[in-house]
């Protein structure tokens, strides 16, 4: 079986699951349903709601020790992020200096 990105993802939300009990905040991780394969019409009405490219596939909004929560942008392979992804993560990390 060849592993994925996705597989990746679901590793992760099983993982936090798992510690939520001790870390309660993790179950505020949520993914962010930018990726993937979609139709025209559902594409456009996602964007209509304000949905955007390169935005980071995983968010825990919780913030500690300065920074303002996490975002991640999981790659998996040979996989490099888009210039989407670059400028995205480019500008969240620019927040709050």
């Amino acid at each position: 079986m060849r592993r994925q990105e996705h597989d990746e993802q679901v590793a992760l939300f099983k993982w936090a699951g798992h510690l939520a009990s001790l870390y309660p905040e993790l179950g505020l991780l949520f993914a962010i349903p930018n990726g993937g394969k979609r139709d025209k019409l559902i594409a456009v009405q996602m964007q209509r709601e304000g949905v955007k490219p390169g935005v980071p596939d995983v968010c825990l909004p919780v913030p500690r020790k300065g920074w303002h929560g996490l975002f991640i942008e999981l790659k998996f392979g040979a996989n490099k992020p888009t210039d989407y992804q670059l400028e995205w993560l480019e500008q969240l990390a620019e927040q709050g200096k």
